[in-house]
């Protein structure tokens, strides 16, 4: 499927820091806005190792995966490889945004990462997010805030002291 997947694990981390070191021209600009929680304050890493595939940008807190579009990714067998990359992804559990070299800008980005998050509920939780009893665990969300414990309350007459 991807020539990457060949790749012994080790030597995706040798050939993703090379990716680091040689990034294109739009790579580094994307990389100056996204760095330094510059984009919604979200932390975002470059040329990351996600599930055998090296992505372009990835934000962990959000399971959002940002790729740029270049010549590259123009030929029909390419864009046919990057869907199945993305529906594998998908499959996982992560957002993936496809961008245009020619729109990477920081309104554009900005804009694309709240629609994203705007969208993150209907998106399918992870195994981390649905928690034990398949209930949401995300934070804020999933617990009523009244069935919260309050300090120095008992709830239960075993915790009644001698």
């Amino acid at each position: 499927m991807d020539p990457l997947r060949r790749v012994p694990p080790g030597r995706k981390f040798t050939q993703a820091r090379e990716l680091r070191r040689d990034a294109t021209s739009t790579e580094r600009y994307a990389w100056s806005l996204l760095r330094n929680r510059g984009a919604l304050g979200l932390k975002f890493r470059r040329q990351h190792v996600l599930h055998g595939f090296i992505v372009d940008f990835y934000c962990a807190a959000e399971r959002l995966v940002l790729e740029l579009e270049g010549a590259p990714h123009a030929g029909s067998q390419r864009r046919a490889h990057d869907t199945a990359r993305a529906a594998i992804l998908e499959a996982a559990g992560y957002r993936v945004i496809r961008i245009a070299n020619r729109d990477v800008t920081r309104d554009h980005l900005a804009a694309l990462l709240s629609r994203a998050l705007e969208d993150r509920a209907s998106f399918p939780l992870s195994r981390r997010e649905r928690g034990t009893g398949g209930e949401d665990q995300r934070a804020g969300e999933g617990t009523p805030k009244d069935s919260l414990p309050v300090a120095g309350v008992r709830t239960n007459a075993r915790e009644r002291g001698p």
